[in-house]
């Protein structure tokens, strides 16, 4: 996790096996579900889905990165770990990490990504709402 990130949110996932791909592991674009998922579940958690079902508000990911560190392969089960950094007026930066639920000493990947809040109707970022900035660490003074 980065340094600054305050862990938020954590979810078991069970890999299917049609995440794998033709080698025999999860295919590297499932990972960017998988975070995805993570992300919709937090925010589920806190009653912020409506941002995510229509609302004219909500969030987008402006750029997203991962670090492979060994491949998945089916059956397995992760634990995928999402950590928050302060936020900016309308943005704020994700970290991840997933883990082997039944042997967390592995690490499969982390990532990182900015999520940005904006208007969808006029195409620009706005201010984070309060109920979402309460939920993520306190700038450093």
């Amino acid at each position: 996790m980065c340094n600054d990130a305050t862990r938020l949110y954590s979810l078991v996932l069970p890999v299917r096996w049609g995440d794998m791909d033709a080698l025999g592991h999860v295919n590297n674009a499932v990972y960017f579900t998988y975070l995805e998922q993570t992300r919709v579940a937090w925010l589920e958690s806190h009653n912020l889905a409506g941002a995510l079902l229509g609302d004219a508000q909500g969030p987008v990911i402006v750029n997203a990165s991962c670090t492979f560190h060994r491949p998945v392969v089916y059956p397995a089960t992760l634990r995928i770990t999402l950590a928050g950094s302060a936020p900016g007026r309308s943005s704020f930066d994700t970290a991840y990490e997933i883990r082997d639920e039944t042997d967390p000493s592995i690490l499969y990947l982390t990532a990182n990504a900015r999520v940005v809040w904006v208007d969808h109707d006029a195409g620009r970022s706005i201010p984070l709402p309060e109920a979402l900035r309460t939920l993520l660490p306190k700038a450093l003074e």
